[in-house]
């Protein structure tokens, strides 16, 4: 039995220990946490996500006439997988891949629609309850990454964290213009 929140492993430790007791297990739901550019901090449901992964950024095939957001196109499971940098396509600034052989990609799916999401680094998974997202606001957030929110959490840190949507992302109207 774990005595202490800080002895569990980087990837299954809870970000809420008080929602631990010795005889109930822990309520909420599971979410991956990753960076998204400098300031932003993402949490993304586990219910969507395939895969994580390292990406060598020579694999990637570039797509002429893309928007800036997408990198191009990888070979995921023999499958042909889009390469979006969530970041930039949500407002924030470039993803820095000059110099860089390997990108954090997150390969999401939602009904028969995959997406690899780059970003600057992955976390953790943390554990948050449902309860306490709070509704995003147009004074907090820009319009750009709005539609692709379910809410935003408060982190122990006082951090915002950003609840996104991977359905929303997935089906996002940039996608479906460029396919």
């Amino acid at each position: 039995m774990i005595d202490n929140a800080k002895q569990v492993s980087a990837l299954t430790r809870v970000n809420s220990p008080t929602n631990i007791t010795k005889n109930s297990p822990p309520v909420g739901e599971k979410f991956l946490r990753f960076q998204l550019g400098e300031e932003g901090i993402g949490l993304l449901p586990l219910n969507v996500i395939k895969q994580v992964m390292q990406v060598s950024v020579a694999e990637i095939l570039t797509v002429p006439q893309m928007p800036a957001c997408v990198l191009g196109i990888y070979n995921w499971r023999g499958e042909m997988l889009w390469m979006v940098d969530i970041g930039k396509f949500m407002g924030f600034p470039n993803l820095a891949t000059g110099g860089l052989e390997n990108l954090m990609a997150i390969a999401i799916q939602v009904e028969d629609q995959y997406l690899g999401l780059i970003v600057q680094q992955i976390n953790d998974i943390e554990l948050h309850d449902l309860n306490q997202v709070n509704m995003p606001s147009l004074g907090l957030f820009s319009p750009e990454i709005l539609p692709y929110l379910e809410g935003y959490l408060i982190g122990a840190d006082k951090e915002v964290l950003m609840v996104l949507n991977g359905e929303a992302i997935a089906q996002a109207p940039l996608w479906q213009l460029n396919r």
